[in-house]
Parts: C-alpha cells; structure tokens; sequence
C-alpha cells in the first residue's frame, strides 16, 4: 500500500489521469468461484460485480506489485483471472518493487498474462529494487531520482496509449 499510495498521489500530479486507487483486499475476492466463463459476463456474485464495474470504469491501469517466488502474488493473478471483456483494448504499466530485481521476473510473468486478457502490457515500467531501503519513518516511500523518472515516462506513454486504444475499446 506504501507504494501504491506514493504513485497515486505522482500520477495525480502527473495530471494526464485521473487516478483511483484500487486495493484488491477491499474487493475481497475468494479464489475464482464464478460458475461461467469471465467472457460471458453473466456474474452471480457481488464481490465480481463490483470488481467488474471497478476495471470497466478505467481506461488505462498501473499495476503495482511484488515479486514473489519469481511471480506476481496469487490475489493479483485470481483478480485478473475474474475478468475478461472489462480489460480488453486498455494499455497498463507496471510498477514492480522487491528485493535486488526490483520485481523485474514478476514482471515479465505479468506481461504475458495481460496480453491474455487484450490488455496492452506497455513497454516502460518502473522497478523498484530494495524497496525496504526506501521507506521512511512513517513507512512512506521516498523515492529515488530513477524512480520518479521512470514514472513520468510509464505515465506519459500511458497516457498515448490510452488515446490511441478508445477506438478499439467504443467498437
């Protein structure tokens, strides 16, 4: 959440969105237990209501993660999992943090999934190495000079993506 928090508030900042920030535990999702397919879109629970009406109202995303084992945590690759159409056509950066790769391996493992989902995986990302030695007092991130960088150029390319894929996602 410290993470996320701090991007938040540079992507408000940044002032090419208007950022929401969305934390899986707040959805509560069990591990996938919708009878249909996502593609159908014919939900039975509230908990995928309310996450698909949550995805189907973005128009581009920022996925922060950890790295863990080499992979994505589970919750992110189940609430992924729990949808289909309400990603289609959007572009998502990916903010990765952990030990000395930065979540570089979740990453990768990420990208592939997303283009599962026809979501475009940009190419500019932001790795965030040693995340524990960037935490502060109050467990706030402070953030180094690559790092914001990094994240102003995954919200300016976000930003041209977003724009570029409207038409696919109006058809």
């Amino acid at each position: 959440p410290r993470v996320a928090t701090w991007f938040e508030e540079f992507a408000r900042e940044h002032g090419a969105f208007e950022p929401v920030l969305v934390d899986l535990a707040d959805f509560n999702l069990p591990v996938f237990d919708e009878p249909k397919h996502p593609r159908m879109q014919e939900y039975v629970h509230d908990h995928t209501k309310e996450w698909a009406s949550s995805v189907a109202a973005g128009d581009a995303y920022v996925l922060v993660t950890p790295e863990y084992n080499f992979f994505p945590p589970s919750s992110l690759i189940n609430a992924l999992t729990f949808l289909s159409r309400e990603w289609a056509y959007k572009p998502a950066g990916i903010l990765s943090y952990g030990g000395i790769s930065g979540g570089l391996r979740a990453t990768q493992q990420l990208r592939l999934m997303l283009t599962t989902l026809k979501v475009m995986p940009i190419p500019e990302g932001v790795p965030i190495p040693l995340v524990s030695q960037l935490l502060d007092e109050q467990k706030g991130l402070v953030p180094t000079q690559p790092v914001t960088d990094g994240a102003k150029l995954m919200l300016d390319e976000l930003a041209k993506w977003a724009s570029a894929l409207a038409p696919m996602r109006k058809a």
